[in-house]
């Protein structure tokens, strides 16, 4: 299948495929979407859509902190131009509106009838001083709890896209721009996506350019000739822009998972190219001819190299199992950037080998002698059971040390944590009572009419206070909160009338409530008066937190609330983000079950034997163990973007035991015996193992300098399993097939 004439063509259906790419280049396209983390086919999600039909998206907003840099907050001058921008900001196209206590009006029910005044009046310095003693009941809410902020609250189009997200918050910047003021703080849908996509985009060209140099680094440390560099970094790029033109053409926008895609591209294919030119320079060093070696090497090594490269993809395919639509997206399209890759390595790589001239004079430097390997198997023969227990007990004291991992997520933890964004956020959960959406919806008992019965609000009163116990006392609406405002008015304003009307009250708001609820009933109550929602803003207290204090408040339901009145249910994107999270251990189970599956099932077919397709899974498994131990001991908390790596290290770590075996498998059919032949693939493949793991890892350990968390923790996480599977692989895996000396001998005799 090498030949030369064979090797020119496959070159030649590359050199069209890249000019093909070239001309009809895609245009690539960046996203960033938090909903992609909801799990899918969920009953919660399901109920989320309904939900948010009937209302609102809870996290269609934008909160901007303004403070007066150069005095007080309430000074008149001040509060005039943030009226201003406030006014601009509202004749927006995608803006619907725009709330603070500039543009609040309090009702008042009169004898004149229904009448409404300003919450603030600014007009001069008496009548601010009068009113600005309103101000009490906000604060937290649209007054910062230090009193040095306004809060304006921002609601745009819902479900806007992306496009328009951008050109809205661009707009609103080029306002303030304009007036001369720098908002003290900003946190929003809008912003964080904006900003995320700059930061990614920059992140993916410096990870793309790094990637390059590393593996000019490590292709002139290895091979140390021009072509040894050349070719591979011919084949690596030309691989890369087949991988991420597929993907584009297949309309695949780059996310927040994208950055590190470049970089594993690279590795899995230098990887690929390690095995084939080691061997290649070895057989010319012995004085084969290089159309010999070449055609010799390819037809050789084709089938391991392939089955490494397959269980690498399989790895990341296997994430499409689970149920999370951004761990689908990357599992699939790196799996598929993968082979791409190996493509590449194949239509390009003989056919340059062939038409560039090739020193015979090459030598290779040795990463390790083979007398140093030689003492290794021979200390592995003698020591056998003292490393069989010290692999059980590291693995015994990981199990212990990961059971006590905590599942913990937060909204912003792709972020550093000294990044503008997480500061802002932290600015509005420490003084504006939070920025997270808290959704909860409530609806009717069997024995209620409406949630607007008086003996439904009283209960309605307790799960607000309760909330407001376990969340802090952010603003809250809802039904409640407009019938509280309603008798607010009937007395004539007063703050202190900001309750629970009586019975009689209740009965005398009858058409003044109709009126409100015409105005702003759509928010918090349906058309029916049968359901409704409480919506709030809250700290990101992390998953394992919010979850701690949302079965505290599902306790305090169950026990104190009477469920023939009312029913509360949780809801909301917040809510659906922290339930991805504590799916991780079903997540990473299902990824890893199909994984063990599809590596077995490989394993079978090329060994025929299920006995080693699971003895070869316990020095696999063992590197996943051990970085739960590091995990714990490097106080990384379990998550989505963590749990999956133990799949996509699997699918990588499991490439050595790969080369290992069929390099064994050779051996044996040579007719040797087990021992003889387990020494002789420690010595001949060791070495290009070892090597692959250097190189894997330096690659991975790229990425640990990456601002984006996962892409940081799958940087240090697979780098060490990576060197944990290679201890694994040549300590422990030869002694494991040594109880199967009888089995392997009779199996190539025959």
């Amino acid at each position: 299948m090498f030949q030369k004439s064979t090797a020119y063509s496959l070159l030649a259906v590359a050199a069209i495929l890249s000019i093909l790419l070239i001309i009809f280049r895609p245009l690539p396209q960046f996203n960033y979407n938090f909903e992609t983390f909801f799990p899918q086919n969920d009953t919660d999600l399901d109920f989320y859509n309904s939900f948010k039909s009937q209302f609102e998206n809870d996290n269609d907003y934008l909160l901007i902190a303004l403070s007066n840099s150069e005095d007080e907050l309430l000074k008149p001058d001040f509060l005039e131009k943030a009226n201003r921008i406030q006014s601009q900001i509202q004749k927006l196209e995608k803006v619907d509106t725009v709330i603070s206590i500039l543009n609040l009006r309090q009702p008042v029910i009169g004898v004149f009838g229904l009448t409404y005044r300003k919450l603030l009046d600014w007009s001069d310095e008496k009548s601010l001083a009068n009113t600005s003693s309103n101000l009490n009941q906000y604060r937290s809410q649209l007054i910062s709890k230090d009193g040095n902020a306004l809060l304006l609250l921002i609601k745009n189009e819902q479900n806007i896209s992306k496009v328009a997200g951008d050109e809205l918050y661009g707009s609103i910047k080029e306002l303030f721009s304009q007036f001369e003021i720098e908002p003290l703080a900003i946190a929003g849908k809008i912003q964080t996506q904006g900003d995320f996509i700059v930061l990614m985009q920059n992140e993916f060209g410096l990870f793309f350019g790094c990637s390059i140099l590393l593996m000019v680094f490590l292709l002139i440390i290895i091979f140390r000739s021009w072509w040894g560099v050349v070719i591979p970094l011919v084949v690596l790029l030309i691989g890369v822009a087949w991988a991420f033109g597929l993907l584009l053409y297949l309309g695949k926008p780059f996310d927040v998972m994208s950055i590190m895609q470049p970089t594993i591209f690279m590795i899995v294919g230098l990887s690929a190219l390690i095995h084939f030119f080691t061997h290649l320079t070895k057989k010319l060093k012995t004085g084969v001819n290089k159309g010999d070696a070449i055609t010799a090497i390819y037809k050789e090594l084709l089938m391991p190299v392939w089955l490494t490269v397959l269980t690498t993809s399989l790895g990341f395919v296997s994430l499409y199992f689970t149920t999370i639509p951004a761990l689908q997206d990357f599992g699939w399209t790196t799996g598929l950037g993968v082979l791409v890759i190996f493509l590449a390595v194949i239509l390009i790589s003989p056919g340059l080998l062939f038409l560039i001239p090739i020193a015979k004079s090459y030598s290779i430097p040795k990463v390790e002698q083979p007398d140093i390997l030689h003492r290794l198997f021979a200390w592995q023969l003698k020591k056998r059971k003292s490393i069989y227990l010290s692999f059980l007990g590291i693995t015994m004291l990981c199990v212990f040390l990961g059971s006590k991992l905590e599942i913990n997520g937060y909204l912003l933890d792709n972020l550093p944590l000294d990044h503008p964004i997480q500061k802002d956020f932290e600015y509005f959960d420490e003084q504006f009572g939070g920025s997270n959406p808290l959704e909860i919806s409530v609806s009717i008992g069997p024995k209620a009419i409406s949630l607007l019965d008086l003996e439904v609000l009283k209960e309605l009163e307790k799960v607000e206070a309760k909330i407001h116990e376990l969340f802090g006392d952010s603003k809250i609406i809802s039904p409640l909160i407009l019938i509280k405002s309603i008798n607010q008015a009937q007395n004539q304003g007063d703050p202190k009338a900001f309750t629970l009307p009586s019975s009689g009250q209740r009965q005398r708001m009858g058409r003044w409530l109709d009126k409100a609820l015409e105005l702003n009933g759509k928010q918090v109550l349906s058309k029916d008066r049968k359901t409704g929602r409480i919506s709030s803003r809250v700290p990101d207290l992390g998953s394992l937190k919010m979850s701690e204090l949302r079965d505290e408040l599902n306790d305090f339901v169950n026990n104190k609330i009477d469920s023939d009145l009312l029913k509360v249910r949780w809801t909301g994107t917040a809510y659906l983000i922290d339930k991805g999270h504590k799916s991780v251990t079903k997540q990473m189970a299902k990824g890893l079950g199909v994984a063990f599956l599809l590596v077995g099932i490989i394993v079978g077919f090329l060994f025929r034997s299920w006995r080693i397709s699971f003895l070869l899974l316990i020095p696999n498994l063992i590197p996943l163990i051990w970085m739960l131990g590091l995990m714990y001991l490097l106080d990384i908390e379990f998550k989505l973007t963590t749990a999956i790596l133990f799949t996509v290290a699997f699918g990588i770590a499991v490439d050595d035991s790969i080369h290992f075996m069929s390099r064994l498998k050779h051996e044996l059919s040579l007719g040797k015996n087990l021992i003889y032949a387990l020494k002789r693939t420690c010595l001949e493949a060791g070495k290009a193992i070892a090597l692959t793991t250097v190189v894997l890892t330096t690659g991975f350990g790229l990425l640990i300098f990456s601002q984006f968390g996962v892409t940081h923790f799958t940087g240090l996480l697979i780098s060490a399993s990576l060197i944990f599977a290679l201890l694994a692989d040549m300590l422990l895996l030869p002694l494991l097939l040594l109880p199967l000396k009888k089995m392997w001998e009779q199996k190539f005799n025959k």
